[in-house]
């Protein structure tokens, strides 16, 4: 019963609000060579945008200009690359690469990564450490195909934790998300899951593929194909606890990155399919 009232709590709280076009365009293209980027995260004094690619892909990051031309190619020699879903950064510029994509909700193996910010200047990089970590509540492997919770493609680090953004990839979506904390340290950890909320049952516009958090800390977007998810006005870390806004982007693509230029200004990404796509975009918050 419990659980159930936060459901329709998360529910009762959650609003739609309609932008203009206007506020949503179109920077520049990625670099051809980039086809499934997956996270980006961005420093404002060098106004490099630091992105990467999942599974598959390179076990490499990539800096990009104000022109959307390669500046680096940063190669991460002791990582290797399951699924690299997200990446972000700590307020010293610290990078944090997400190894957790988990589609089939079969990994044991699910990681971060710590890349410090003195070795963004090398070709050849290693990571300082490397965080590793179980989802408690995961019993199965796979779960029941009405509980298959455990992917994630979006996170963010605040305050000496990540948080993670669970991806639904249940029979029968009704846009169930979870939140998991993680501490910022070394070794292997339980997450703790701190909440859920729900965002809508179609799994095209409502699943969620990146996590992002301002600068100042008081507002929180997940992002979606065609739209985003914003909380505001929680405390603490009880993001899901605030307001939750919906807001369209007026453009649907297949979004998988997202982050806060500045507190009102959100960088995203698209990876380009059937010839749609493979750009960088600005969102400005009303």
């Amino acid at each position: 019963m419990k659980k159930s009232l936060l459901l329709v709590a998360s529910v009762f709280l959650l609003a739609c609000q309609q932008q203009s076009d206007s506020d949503f365009k179109t920077l520049y293209s990625l670099p051809k060579k980039l086809k499934e980027v997956s996270g980006i995260t961005y420093f404002p004094d060098s106004k490099l945008i630091y992105t990467l690619e999942d599974s598959g892909n390179k076990n490499a990051i990539y800096a990009i200009n104000q022109e959307g031309k390669l500046a680096k190619t940063i190669t991460v020699s002791n990582a290797k690359n399951i699924d690299w879903e997200d990446i972000t950064k700590d307020k010293n510029g610290n990078i944090y690469i997400g190894d957790f994509g988990n589609n089939d909700n079969t990994r044991k193996d699910l990681c971060i990564y710590k890349v410090a910010k003195n070795e963004l200047n090398k070709d050849q990089a290693s990571a300082e450490y490397k965080i590793s970590f179980s989802y408690p509540e995961q019993t199965e492997f796979p779960p029941k195909k009405k509980e298959l919770f455990y992917d994630v493609e979006g996170f963010f680090e605040y305050q000496n934790y990540f948080y993670l953004f669970t991806k639904n990839r249940s029979k029968g979506f009704d846009g169930t998300a979870f939140i998991y904390k993680i501490a910022n340290k070394p070794g292997t950890q339980k997450a703790i899951k701190i909440g859920e909320f729900k965002t809508c049952n179609n799994y095209n516009h409502c699943v969620l593929t990146s996590a992002t958090i301002s600068p100042d800390g008081k507002k929180v977007v997940l992002l979606s194909h065609d739209k985003i998810v914003l909380f505001k006005g929680f405390k603490g870390d009880l993001f899901h606890k605030g307001t939750q806004t919906e807001i369209k982007l007026n453009h649907f693509s297949q979004k998988e990155a997202i982050v806060f230029k500045d507190n009102n200004t959100l960088l995203i990404a698209d990876e380009k399919t059937n010839k749609v796509g493979g750009n960088v975009y600005e969102f400005k918050l009303k």
